[in-house]
Order: C-alpha cells, then structure tokens, then sequence
C-alpha cells in the first residue's frame, strides 16, 4: 500500500475523523504547486493541477481536463478517479460523505471561502468538519529566502506607491486591507521571483492601512500571525474569504469584514500591452523555431522536444516557463493537459504534435499559446478536427455583439457541439485571463464561472482556446492570447498556423480573408 495512504488512515484514526480532504495547494492557496509540495500528488499519484480526495477508499476528484489522465496516472486498485463537470467538486464530494460523519479539512491549504462553503453544504446531512492546523500528508519543506526581482517602471507602468495609494485611499485610520493573493503582491510591489518553477509570483503577505503598508516575506512571514493577533489599534480587517487561509481568517474573525476593495491588475497599463507585445513576439519565435525542429528532424521524442522548445524560449529571451510545457503526440494530444514529455513516444510520419507553453521575460507576465503541428501528411481527419477547431477560434475572436466572457464562450461551444466530428468533445473552458499568473480572473470565457459575466474593460488580457478531443484518438486545441480594446479583440499571438492541417474547402471566404493576413505555413 502507498505509505501516504497508510499516513492519512492513521491519522484519521488518531483524530477520530471519517473522511480527511487532502489539497493540492500549498500554504497560500496556489493553484499550480510544485509536486514537492503537493499532497495530493503524494497520496494519489496523479500530477495534474486540480483534484481533491478520503475513510476506506480514496477518491480523486477531477474536471473533464483531466478525466484521461487521471487514469493513466493512479493505480485503481487503491484509488478511485471520480470525473466531474468542471465546478461540481463540493456536489460530488456531499453525495459520497455519510450523514453525520466528520471530516477532516486542513486549515492553512484551504480558504475560508471553501470551509464555509462546506460548512453551508454539508448541514442536511449533519456532517460536522474538523479544521486541522498542519497538514499530516505533507513532508516538511524549509523554504529557502527568495531571489526578487524589481520589475522596473518602464515594463510596469505604475509605481508601487501608486498601486496601494488606489486601494487605501478610502481606509479609515483603525482599519487595515489584508491582501495574501501571491499575484496581487507581486503586482502591488512590482516584484518577481524568476526562479521558481513555472511561476514567478513573490511568496508574502501584506497589511495595508489608510498611511502604511507591512510586506511580510521570507524571514519576518512568521511575523504576520503575530501582528494579526496583537494589534489592538486595527478595528477592521478587510479580506477577502476565497484568498485567506481557514487558520490566518480565525485570528481575525471578529474582526473581518468583506473586502470590496478590487486590486485591479487586470486592466494593464500601456506599458503592459507594450511588453505583452514583445514578449508574444519572442514567444512565436520560440515555436517557431521548435516547429522547424519537428519537420527537419526524424525519430525525435516528445522529450526531445519539449528540450528544444525550453532551449528556445531562453534563446528568445524568457527568464522562465510560465507553466510546464505540454508537448504531447498523437492520442497524448486527447489529453488536454498531458504533461509527460515522454522519451518513448517517438514522432513518426504523420504524427500530430500539440504544444502549450508560455514564458515570463523582464515584465513578468505570463504567456500564453498553443499550437498544433503534424509531421508529414495529416488524415482526412487530422484536417476535418483541426479546421473545425480552427473556424470556433475564428468565431469567437471575430464576435461581434458582446459584453463579457460568456458571450464568447458561448458562441464557440455551441459551434463545436452542432460541427464536432464524431467522438470530439470540446471538455475545458474557452479562456482565462493572463497576467502575473497564466490564469487570471477576470475576464474568463466560461459558461460555468460566475467571472464569465464581468464586462469587458479596455486592456484586459486573455486566452481563446477551443478544442476538441477524443480518448485514443488525439486532440486539438488552438490557444490565441489577446486583449480587448475599443470594442474589439485583438490578438497578442501571431504564430503561423499549419497549412497542411487546414481544409480550405471548410472555409466561408470572411475566414479565407482573415487568414489571409495571418501566417500560415
């Protein structure tokens, strides 16, 4: 038996619990967490960004992104893969717990948000939750001191003192904002840390009042529990429930207060859209470069590639990769985020080959693109998927009547519906937005999230991805990044599009035009 399950039985024993819900996420609520730091990784086996598990069986729970991969990666004969739709976790989770069971939820790798949530859900069936303040899967890691790096002015376009001035002007003298989202401090003090993997947001936390402002990082972060528990002087701590841990919100609770205050990283500034530009530009270079690697090279693996295409982005200028690169052949493609690169799979003639990637450069922001190559000649169905994935790309930056992300969203889905080959599915969200992290909200092209209904505003920044995917088959997706202005999309993203998987016959001649003056190789 894996020794974390055999971990988190005994200590349900030892705690009196039924069920424990282990996370993915570290200590500030990170999404993307290195594997080192992932508990869920350790007790399940499976790699993917989101899923969460527990008494005599262990579930994970996973989106339509990862139905695939989940079961290529657990061992079955100890866990049990429960695929959901894409926001129906805490519905699945209520219909296996038992009526008046306890379960057991760490208090520092889950948001208040979530605990309430739950608290909310589970009272018909009298299930009682039990926070725990440590994480009893977890191994102990010591964080080491970062290496931060100030973005300058020239990439920002907005000073620190600028930043915070926007959100404490309004404060009175006896309350204080509480901000521990790593993208909003990164942002608010314009700062960086380029070593990390896959992310360069600053690990911190920060109280902000109406004259001051405390950024607790590295050595003095221990300090940040102390000054909540003993500053009498603050009377109000604004925060806001889905961003502070369960255990940091219960020194503060009698005391909090919904935050309205809105960090508004979204809307880039000029300067922004300027570096956006130029790092899409070195961004294209890169696949470029690794598309040329691909056609002029034989019996090349996906590892081989996914080398190539890192080697690229540091050619190009990236300080670091924005998210781990999928680079993913043939029926590995059907998985929307495979992340294996594996040595094995070798590309032969007529191979498909998807790849997602991004880079941070000296602004620190994400990018963002995705593209799909063939070695050789395609099948007829290579073409018909690509192409029909290609037009719902094409409907849905071309959209005309819009106010938010849903609009998008929906114009697309519902063109893969009534147009996808038999067998595709299109499983994921149309977009998300991009920033200091990869995904940012909002904006976010999803029919599902409630931040699909936020109105477009000048300068906002986002993915337009659709695909379609079919298990054993291959799946394609293709990922333009862009930004809104004056009304309109336009696209940060101008990689080449493969001629050799376009089925020109498909096309009316208003995409005819547009390709025209797009790239296609």
């Amino acid at each position: 038996m894996n020794e974390y399950i055999e971990k988190a039985r005994l200590f349900l024993k030892k705690e009196q619990l039924d069920y424990l819900l282990v996370n993915s996420t570290n200590e500030f609520l990170v999404e993307y967490n290195e594997l080192k730091k992932n508990s869920r990784y350790f007790l399940t086996g499976f790699t993917g960004s989101t899923g969460d598990v527990s008494k005599n069986k262990v579930y994970l729970f996973v989106d339509g992104r990862y139905h695939i991969q989940a079961d290529l990666e657990v061992n079955h004969d100890e866990v049990t893969v429960v695929k959901l739709e894409l926001g129906k976790f805490i519905d699945e989770l209520y219909g296996i717990l038992e009526e008046n069971s306890t379960l057991g939820i760490c208090s520092n790798k889950n948001s208040q948000y979530r605990y309430e949530t739950l608290v909310e859900k589970f009272k018909e069936k009298k299930i009682k939750l039990k926070l725990i303040d440590n994480d009893p899967i977890a191994n102990k890691i010591i964080n080491q001191k970062q290496d931060i790096t100030e973005i300058p002015f020239n990439l920002a376009g907005k000073t620190t003192n600028e930043k915070i001035k926007d959100i404490s002007k309004n404060l009175k003298d006896d309350e204080a904002l509480i901000v521990t989202n790593l993208e909003d401090i990164s942002y608010l003090y314009n700062i960086r840390n380029f070593n990390k993997e896959n992310s360069c947001s600053v690990e911190g936390k920060a109280i902000i009042t109406k004259d001051s402002n405390i950024l607790f990082k590295d050595e003095t972060l221990d300090d940040f529990n102390n000054y909540l528990k003993n500053t009498a002087n603050i009377k109000t701590f604004y925060v806001k429930k889905a961003d502070i841990t369960a255990k940091d919100y219960a020194l503060i609770s009698d005391k909090a207060k919904k935050s309205e205050i809105s960090i508004k990283k979204y809307l880039k500034t000029e300067a922004e859209i300027e570096h956006y530009k130029d790092a899409f530009k070195r961004t294209d270079n890169a696949i470029s470069a690794t598309r040329e690697f691909i056609h002029n090279n034989n019996n090349i693996s996906e590892y081989d590639i996914k080398v190539e295409l890192e080697n690229n982005f540091k050619k190009f200028g990236a300080k670091c990769q924005s998210f781990t690169s999928i680079v993913a052949k043939d029926k590995n493609s059907a998985l929307a985020h495979y992340s294996k690169s594996s040595k094995n799979e070798i590309v032969k003639e007529g191979s498909l080959v998807l790849i997602d990637c991004g880079g941070y450069y000296g602004g620190g922001l994400a990018t963002d693109t995705t593209r799909v190559f063939v070695k050789g000649q395609p099948t007829d169905l290579h073409k018909k998927v690509y192409t029909t994935v290609l037009k719902a790309f094409l409907h849905a930056f071309n959209i005309k009547d819009f106010d938010c992300g849903f609009d998008i969203d929906y114009l697309a889905r519902d063109f893969l519906k009534n147009n996808a080959p038999d067998g595709f599915l299109f499983n994921h969200g149309l977009g998300h937005g991009i920033g200091v992290s990869v995904h940012e909200a909002p904006p976010r092209l999803n029919a599902l999230s409630s931040e699909a209904f936020v109105e477009f505003e000048d300068n906002m920044c986002f993915t337009i991805e659709p695909g379609l995917y079919r298990e054993n088959y291959f799946g394609v997706r293709l990922e333009n990044s862009c930004y809104f202005k004056d009304g309109k999309i336009n696209s940060f993203t101008n990689m080449c599009y493969e001629s050799k998987l376009i089925d020109i016959s498909m096309l009316n001649n208003n995409e005819k035009k547009w390709l025209d003056k797009f790239e296609v190789k």
